[in-house]
């Protein structure tokens, strides 16, 4: 009794354990449960082919222990099969082989399954020998266990050679991936061999596919995941930026701090910290003032309408070439950009040393050098004009009435717009352009914070290598 209580409980673990010979039907049994084709009926029976017929499946079912308890009659070829079988399994079974016996018309299945005790107790019997093939298999699956194991040990062994990796790989979040990867392909043939040593390479195909359909699920479920590790490792090889750029990400603008696996880390020109998925950084325009150290400045002016535009770009032009910050190779130039209603707008131009000089320092102190040239000159730097036209006749505003009757004064007739006297300023002596005498040397206060956060020996991993040329 102990002994089959004891086969009850393993009952649910032995499958597991079992051979997969033991879960995959045979050939015969393949075979057994295939569907006879389709074949014409005689229209006379042969003398003594009922006897035949119902011999023949009477011997084929003596020598199936599931079958010992079905009778079977034939008469003009239909078989009739009266009695007990196991399980459902058995009398489809027994239904399929008749119908492949020579000369059987159809068959007429009339079994029960046999529900009592003493025949289903008869199952564990083979519970039983299965516990006893598992206890026999242990020391195979033991070692089997240790192969694997080895496989696995060796894998995180060689995964482990980390300046190996580090001096193949172009950085240390490459050599990372290389080691996994070398982990997880050790650990899977470890396990692939351990089961084929078993005789379950089947299971393992099975679960193998069952993960390949959870793996598809997951892709699609994470695929902003997936997309930023994978724009992670492309910008590690491809090195986009160096540690306190100064870059434009499409609008985001700052010094980059460090470049990790999931983010690029910036501090805004104000010295905030901003975090950008490297998926966005991967996709966008980077615009990156640092790599070249000269940088060119713009502004406008405008002119009056009658002035001279070409005198004033040379002289705008003269002011600029007088500036000790401002480079002479590229040298500075000027072009009208536009006529305007009341003036011609001029567009000045000139280039910097970032590393000497800051831009925005820089544009500061020659917008008003080039303004002052040029009203020291004579210029005029007209605000714009409104011409308000009255036609004849047309009645006055209440206000201007109100005026007239409360000042009491005689209403004046308004002259025409066209003959408005013009105003135009005196010429002011003209002054010296003063270059050099005001700071224009570069603001590092946001360098000088990136480069103490970088130096504030930070977990995060710092995927940015001075080593390897920018792309």
């Amino acid at each position: 009794m102990l002994r089959i209580v004891a086969a009850a409980v393993l009952f649910l673990v032995l499958p597991l354990a079992a051979p997969a010979a033991a879960l995959i039907p045979s050939a015969a049994e393949t075979a057994a449960v295939t569907a006879a084709p389709e074949q014409q009926i005689a229209s006379t029976a042969e003398a003594g082919s009922d006897e035949r017929i119902a011999a023949r499946i009477t011997d084929i079912f003596n020598q199936l222990p599931s079958m010992s308890q079905v009778d079977v009659t034939v008469s003009e070829g239909v078989v009739s099969l009266t009695g007990f079988a196991p399980d459902a399994a058995a009398i489809e079974r027994a239904e399929t082989i008749a119908n492949r016996v020579d000369g059987v018309v159809t068959v007429e299945n009339e079994l029960e399954r046999d529900v009592s005790v003493d025949a289903n107790l008869g199952a564990l019997g083979s519970l039983s020998d299965k516990f006893d093939g598992f206890v026999a298999m242990l020391p195979l699956i033991a070692a089997a266990f240790a192969v694997a194991l080895v496989i696995g040990l060796v894998g995180y062994l060689i995964a482990g050679l980390g300046a190996v990796w580090r001096r193949i790989a172009p950085n240390s979040f490459l050599a990372d991936l290389i080691a996994t990867a070398i982990r997880f392909v050790f650990v899977v043939g470890g396990l692939v061999i351990a089961l084929d040593m078993i005789g379950a390479g089947a299971l393992l195909g099975a679960v193998l596919g069952g993960a390949g359909v959870i793996g598809i699920a997951l892709g699609f479920a994470m695929r902003d995941t997936i997309e930023n590790y994978v724009a992670s490792l492309m910008m590690s090889l491809r090195q986009p930026f160096r540690a306190n750029d100064h870059v434009v990400i499409d609008d985001l603008e700052g010094r980059i701090i460090r470049l990790t696996s999931r983010a690029t880390i910036m501090m805004t020109m104000d010295g905030n910290h901003l975090r950008i998925p490297n998926s966005s950084v991967f996709k966008a325009v980077i615009l990156n003032y640092t790599r070249n150290p000269q940088r060119r400045f713009e502004f406008e002016l405008g002119i009056d309408a009658e002035d001279d535009a070409g005198e004033a770009r040379r002289l705008g032009v003269d002011v600029l070439r007088q500036q000790s910050f401002v480079l002479g190779n590229p040298p500075p130039f000027a072009s009208v950009d536009r006529v305007g209603d009341s003036n011609i707008v001029i567009r000045f131009f000139g280039w910097i040393d970032q590393e000497k000089t800051d831009w925005l320092k820089a544009r500061s102190e020659a917008i008003p050098a080039v303004k002052d040239a040029l009203e020291a000159s004579g210029f005029a730097l007209p605000e714009p004009i409104y011409r308000l036209r009255f036609d004849a006749g047309a009645p006055l505003p209440i206000g201007s009435a109100e005026i007239v009757e409360t000042t009491g004064e005689p209403e004046q007739p308004a002259l025409p717009a066209t003959f408005a006297p013009k105003r135009k300023k005196a010429p002011r002596p003209k002054a010296a352009a003063e270059g050099g005498a005001a700071d224009v040397s570069p603001d590092n206060e946001v360098e000088q914070m990136v480069d103490a956060e970088r130096s504030s020996g930070s977990t995060d991993q710092d995927l940015l290598d001075s080593n390897r040329p920018v792309e």
